[in-house]
């Protein structure tokens, strides 16, 4: 998936969260945005590795694209990590919801995603389709509607 659409995933899961939760809905849609973005450090081209392009060469290098930073093991090391450093449970939420956001898009594409890493299983669904296609652009526009519902739901409370 493209980062617009993993920016949007990150958007509508952190506010689907955000109805089951207590957590602050501004600080779960913000850090869930950043979260959706953080696997990709593996791909240079990527938001984020081009913002951290010694990071994401080093990271690529390492563990190539789609592995490692797309695993269940970085999730529970960046977890860890968070809950170290930081004492604000909805951005900790929002960071790791957006990043489960992420494994969900890229487990619907072609190439799918290293989820039990260190393990060189490939897992992905089904049914899966092309970065960047149309089939990606109707994923978009749904999660784009997605974000809208919840965020009447979470915010209507402030209005």
């Amino acid at each position: 998936m493209t980062g617009n659409t993993h920016i949007v995933g990150g958007i509508a899961a952190s506010l689907a969260f955000a109805q089951i939760s207590n957590d602050n809905p501004v600080l779960l849609v913000g850090a869930g945005v950043i979260g959706a973005l953080i696997p990709d450090i593996c791909h240079g081209g990527s938001i984020i590795g081009r913002k951290f392009s010694i990071v994401s060469k080093v990271v690529t290098g390492v563990f190539g694209h789609r592995s490692f930073t797309h695993s269940l093991v970085f999730l529970f090391l960046i977890g860890a990590l968070l809950h170290t450093l930081l004492t604000n449970d909805s951005i900790i939420a929002g960071i790791l919801v957006g990043m489960v956001s992420h494994f969900i898009l890229d487990m619907a594409t072609k190439n799918g995603i290293k989820l039990l890493f260190p393990l060189k299983i490939t897992v992905r669904f089904p049914i899966t389709t092309r970065t960047g296609g149309a089939v990606e652009n109707l994923v978009f526009a749904a999660l784009s509607l997605l974000s809208v519902y919840f965020g009447y739901e979470a915010f209507a409370g402030y209005f």
